[in-house]
């Protein structure tokens, strides 16, 4: 009896893997069939033109030209209009202060309306900052730890290729955020964080804060081969620097959550572990593949 018994233990084991193993090929196949090129940065006519502080018409800028600016702070923004003049004022403040105390500080502020789809590549692409700032609409890191990243980015020089990436996170804060957080909602952090350690990016305990400076040619590099617009394009970008060999300085950041969050716990976070896997089979089977280094004109 125990011999049958374990002959039939192995049987299953076997049709087990049989079946994980055709599963992981059809998905594989599935996600090579179903990828999309990268989205095309459209622009409208009228936004081929911005107003200078004369109330002049320019051709907006392109990320491949010379920087003509230190900073360029880019903020994606979706229905933020209760939230977004708090952080704006806050991020003005700061940027104005500083000017002040080193009149050769210069900085522009990129506010990108995403419609119903992140946009922020837009912003990114038409930004002039030798060194460029992600920063969300919702002022939940405070402005001012900019230069805790500023300082991040310094320490990885020598930069290879002119290219560093410094990334706010939350992770010193996590006990204290799982103390605040229900146990399923726990599981999901954590299966989550899995996920983009087995899948995509590996030494980044936080890949989601949104609050990242990259050098000018790294985000170039990087938002130039990005596929990715949902909430999933931190971990794209990071995959990207990582796979480009990009030194990543992940910098600890005052962070307090604000109301109003468009994340719907389960449902987007089914969305990311998706998008995490398909991130992974499409760039292993050649289904997405990285563009050429360009040089800055």
């Amino acid at each position: 009896w125990s011999c049958g018994m374990a002959s039939l233990l192995l049987q299953l084991a076997g049709l087990g893997v049989t079946l994980a193993a055709a599963a992981l090929i059809l998905v594989s196949v599935i996600a090579f069939i179903t990828a999309t090129k990268m989205p095309p940065c459209h622009q409208h006519e009228e936004e081929k033109f911005f107003l200078n502080a004369k109330g002049q018409k320019e051709t907006l800028p392109s990320i491949w030209d010379l920087p003509t600016k230190q900073l360029s702070v880019v903020v994606p923004s979706y229905n933020e209009e209760k939230r977004l003049p708090v952080m704006m004022d806050e991020a003005l403040n700061y940027l104005e202060k500083r000017q002040k105390q080193d009149p050769t500080f210069t900085y522009e502020v990129i506010v990108v309306d995403d419609g119903s789809e992140d946009q922020t590549s837009k912003g990114v692409f038409s930004s002039r900052g030798e060194k460029i700032l992600m920063a969300d609409a919702d002022g939940a890191t405070k402005f001012p730890d900019v230069e805790k990243l500023e300082k991040g980015l310094s320490d990885l020089r020598p930069w290879p290729d002119q290219m560093g990436i410094a990334c706010g996170s939350r992770a010193h804060l996590e006990k204290e955020s799982i103390a605040q957080r229900s146990y399923f909602r726990t599981l999901l952090m954590y299966g989550f964080h899995f996920l983009v350690w087995f899948l995509c990016v590996k030494g980044i305990r936080d890949t989601q804060c949104g609050f990242k400076l990259l050098t000018r040619e790294a985000a170039a590099r990087t938002f130039s081969s990005l596929h990715i617009e949902r909430w999933a394009f931190d971990v794209e970008l990071l995959y990207i620097a990582q796979f480009l060999k990009i030194p990543i300085a992940e910098v600890a950041v005052n962070w307090t959550e604000i109301e109003g969050s468009k994340l719907v716990p389960f449902w987007s976070w089914l969305q990311m572990g998706k998008d995490l896997l398909f991130i992974r089979l499409r760039y292993l089977t050649g289904a997405w593949k990285l563009e050429p280094t360009r040089k800055m004109r």
